[in-house]
């Protein structure tokens, strides 16, 4: 039976405003540990540690600026409209994302994706994949863009450390487009814009709702159908880890010996600074 997870609102100032989706109960969106749906303006979180999961960034064709990406490893990306940057925080890293124009609004998702707890310690690394690498399908009055997994025949280049699919799916009014989910993995749907319908079932931003797919043992096809003025949909999909998730907000492991570790090693400096 489906699932209708709510999403909140989350805004700070007027240069950050959000729809969150962090479900309660980790089990629900497992792999995944929460999205924000959000545009910001101006930098709005100072340098912080991340550690045990990945936090992702995919930024929408439509933002007006980059994000200026940089970690206590060295890195420094620069997040173009339509592409997406992985940050595996591993046992530990500090890092911080701004808009690369001051003023500009960015348009993305925030997506945090748990690690297997066989690789939570190790060290932490970052992946890229340019807005012209994405893979993108067309499909009659729907247009899906690939920038994690796969859909159809064609596949992201990105490997990542946990096996996730995310799907940016633009629908033109009353298209639809099957949602194929292989056996015993998790999928959910993110309004974007408008509202749309999973196998019938009506979801947006209307109610704040986030249709959540039960898992099975066979491999499902769902379809996706916008209403009368289109919409854009965030999907994902993934296989559940079945592990505990042990927080203290920015730091997440299955093992509370880990969590303890890693704040501890953020407190001596231990995972860089910026």
């Amino acid at each position: 039976m489906t699932t209708i997870a709510r999403m909140q609102r989350a805004n700070r100032g007027t240069q950050f405003r959000a729809y969150r989706l962090h479900g309660s109960d980790p089990t629900l969106l497992d792999p995944f540990m929460g999205i924000d749906h959000a545009w910001m303006s101006a930098p709005t979180f100072p340098p912080h540690p991340h550690a045990g999961f990945s936090a992702v960034t995919y930024l929408f064709l439509d933002s007006e600026t980059g994000i200026a990406n940089r970690d206590s490893q060295g890195n420094r990306t620069l997040i173009e409209p339509g592409g997406l940057h992985w940050t595996a925080a591993g046992r530990g890293v500090v890092h911080e994302e701004n808009p690369a124009v001051l003023g500009s609004t960015t348009h993305l998702l925030q997506i945090f994706v748990n690690l297997p707890e066989a690789r939570q310690a190790d060290a932490p690394f970052a992946l890229t994949l340019r807005p012209q690498d994405v893979p993108v399908v067309q499909r009659s009055g729907a247009r899906v863009r690939v920038p994690l997994g796969s859909f159809g025949d064609v596949k992201s280049p990105l490997t990542p450390p946990t096996d996730v699919t995310l799907l940016d799916v633009t629908l033109e009014p009353w298209a639809s487009v099957e949602i194929p989910v292989p056996a015993g993995q998790r999928a959910f749907f993110m309004p974007v814009f408008g509202s749309a319908e999973i196998d019938g079932e009506v979801f947006g931003l209307d109610d704040l709702s986030a249709p959540v797919l039960p898992t099975s043992a066979e491999a499902t096809t769902h379809k996706l159908m916008a209403r009368t003025s289109g919409a854009k949909v965030a999907v994902f999909i993934g296989q559940p880890l079945h592990q505990p998730v042990l927080s203290n907000g920015p730091m997440a492991f299955a093992n509370q010996d880990h969590l303890v570790a890693a704040a501890a090693a953020y407190q001596r400096g231990e995972l860089g600074s910026l």
